[in-house]
């Protein structure tokens, strides 16, 4: 029994099969995504999505999609599925769909009449080319294949639409064509392993809607350009591969290039390789640099999400040189930051006042996965050049006071990861002393300390007792009398909402509370927070709970950290569970997992969605498929296999 598979009665429901999704990657910005029926619903959605680097610092999308047409005794059925006004759908091939298998690459299995045929999908590692194998199973007399593609030719932030610039030449190329519809574009190259005819009928396809689009309040329609058709004949038992990327490719190497392809892939066929097989997805090389993008289908390489998620995606799964590669590529972008220079590294947000202090764990994490001893001879000159950039105040945004607490700004600008904003000010303006900036530093100091102090005994006698000076100033300034941490506190100003950012200063492995302190908070937000699906980023008990991330982007923006709740937060509440509970604590943590495994065959299947409504059915919101909730599930894994 596969793990990934639906059948054909939820796959002829439309209103369970369009909402579940797929992703495939190719390591280096490039994607294919749409769902399961291969109707696209978003303008993110794409047969051949690839960075135009030329052009802007999006995604393009090339190949919007391919439909299939099986022809038999004149009789013609297409297998493409596409959204017209008025809830119209066409030309409804989802009703041939037999069975969809995702365990290790997608496959679709049509039947029309007595002919079966498989498709099956592939993206080349590394390289802006996506595969397509259709194998005829089973047929009684002479088939013919029809492929007519859909072009957009355009960012994945906009939409085409029927024009007299978009060019309509083409070439031939050896069995296929070559065509690019706008100047500044890379050529598209639609090839087959076998020799067919192209039948040149230009033509536009108007008004293909995106629903997803329309239930997030922005525009939903375009036209795409399809400028003919080919036709292949295919005999029982046969399998005809299609390509298309940016180059040219030789015909007889497509299946070679196929088998290679499918065998580098990680098995979907379990919990955890579901999460490994995504955390692959992120990654992202590119001119020699490796990075990791906070999610898909829209998001880039933000500092912080790289910092967070770097642990999981890759200690995790026991992948430490890639830890060490992405690395490589961080350091680089953090001296240049330090150093105030302008940065030719993709990584944004890099000035956000906590990101340095999630780069310091990160590299705790290593240290543990590893040993401290490599730790501090790899990362040690980066790791005192971190402390002594906040201990001589030079950030820009991040001060540290007398009482040994760093306080920052976020009155104008969103500070922290709850960083949405609305008429250009933040939503929630924390700013002050702001409790997980100050956990982490207390943490931050401890762990350099130790790890410098049989090698600096000097730095590391000085970084104990600043943290001393800042232990006893976070238990005076955060800790309430009802035994849970303000959110953030400004002189008089102190928020006292509960939110899940104290978390944090129980989970980190160096805490200024004790364990008494650390189990009144842990408390409150298993009491108030805790969902099947992550942690509420605000109780319902406090004012302005929203937990529904829903409608145009203004209400999506106030609801986006008002009690919606997010998985990522999850792996840190775990950890600090079993810091509390140790032994006795494995049987909940284990409880509390199964409610991302349901979501495995739910939205994007094989990965986990950005953030969940903080009320039943708590459904999946946001992007598709994000990296720091894939990376702390699997951190959480891991913790507990060494408990076994």
């Amino acid at each position: 029994m596969s793990y990934l598979r639906f059948d054909r009665t939820l796959m002829i429901n439309l209103e369970e099969s369009l909402t579940r999704e797929i992703l495939r990657t190719n390591k280096s910005g490039a994607y294919h995504c749409t769902t399961v029926v291969d109707c696209n619903t978003r303008k993110y959605h794409g047969l051949l999505v690839i960075p135009v680097p030329n052009i802007d610092d999006e995604n393009h999308v090339l190949l919007s999609s391919l439909d299939e047409t099986v022809i038999q005794h004149g009789a013609e059925f297409n297998l493409g599925l596409h959204k017209y006004q008025g809830n119209n759908f066409s030309p409804k091939g989802h009703k041939y769909i037999r069975e969809f298998d995702c365990e290790k690459i997608p496959v679709t299995t049509y039947r029309v009449g007595g002919v079966i045929l498989t498709k099956e999908k592939i993206f080349v590692h590394h390289e802006n080319r996506i595969l397509i194998r259709y194998t005829l199973v089973e047929a009684h007399s002479a088939t013919t294949l029809r492929f007519r593609p859909f072009l957009a030719f355009r960012s994945v932030r906009q939409y085409t639409n029927e024009n007299p610039t978009a060019s309509r030449e083409y070439q031939g190329v050896e069995n296929g064509i070559k065509t690019c519809m706008y100047a500044g574009y890379p050529e598209l190259f639609m090839q087959f392993n076998k020799k067919n005819e192209f039948h040149f009928m230009p033509d536009w396809y108007r008004g293909i809607e995106y629903p997803k689009e329309q239930e997030r309040g922005y525009d939903f329609r375009e036209d795409l350009y399809v400028p003919g058709y080919f036709e292949v004949d295919i005999k029982k038992g046969e399998s005809i591969v299609f390509s298309a990327g940016i180059s040219e490719t030789s015909p007889r190497q497509l299946k070679r290039m196929f088998d290679e392809a499918v065998a580098d892939r990680t098995p979907r066929d379990s919990f955890f390789h579901c999460l490994k097989n995504s955390a692959h997805q992120f990654h992202n090389k590119q001119e020699g640099e490796h990075y990791i993008l906070a999610g898909y289908p829209w998001f880039k390489c933000r500092a912080r999400d790289l910092f967070v998620s770097l642990p999981g995606l890759t200690l995790a799964i026991d992948e430490t040189e890639e830890f060490e590669s992405i690395m490589a590529t961080a350091q680089k972008a953090i001296y240049d930051y330090i150093a105030e220079q302008p940065s030719e590294y993709k990584i944004y947000e890099m000035d956000d006042p906590d990101v340095l202090l999630w780069a310091v764990w990160a590299l705790q994490q290593y240290a543990k996965e590893t040993n401290r001893e490599n730790c501090r001879t790899k990362y040690g000159q980066l790791l005192e050049d971190i402390m002594d950039f906040f201990r001589k105040r030079k950030h820009n945004n991040l001060f540290l006071h007398e009482n040994g607490l760093l306080y920052t700004n976020g009155t104008d600008k969103p500070v922290t990861w709850m960083n949405s904003t609305a008429n250009g000010r933040p939503v929630i303006p924390r700013t002050g002393y702001i409790v997980e900036i100050n956990a982490l530093w207390y943490n931050a100091m401890r762990f350099i300390a130790d790890l410098f102090r049989e090698h600096n005994e000097p730095l590391a006698r000085s970084l104990d007792a600043q943290a001393e000076v800042t232990g006893v100033s976070f238990v005076e300034v955060f800790r309430n009398e009802f035994g849970y941490l303000l959110d953030y506190v400004d002189g008089n100003m102190m928020d006292w909402s509960v939110r899940p950012n104290m978390i944090f200063a129980v989970a980190l492995d160096y805490s200024p509370l004790d364990r008494a302190q650390k189990k009144q908070v842990l408390d409150i937000i298993t009491k108030e927070l805790l969902t099947p699906k992550g942690i509420r980023s605000l109780s319902p008990k406090s004012g302005g709970y929203n937990p529904n991330y829903v409608g145009p982007q203004i209400q999506r923006d106030y609801a986006y950290h008002q009690g919606t709740a997010w998985p990522w937060l999850m792996g840190f509440y775990l950890e600090a569970y079993l810091r509390i509970y140790k032994m006795s604590g494995i049987s909940f943590v284990e409880r509390q997992l199964i409610g991302f495994e349901e979501e495995i065959t739910a939205h994007c299947i094989g990965t986990i969605s950005e953030l969940f409504d903080g009320n039943p059915p708590f459904k999946g919101r946001g992007a598709i498929s994000f990296a720091m909730n894939v990376a702390e599930i699997l951190r959480i894994l891991k913790l507990l296999s060494k408990f076994n």
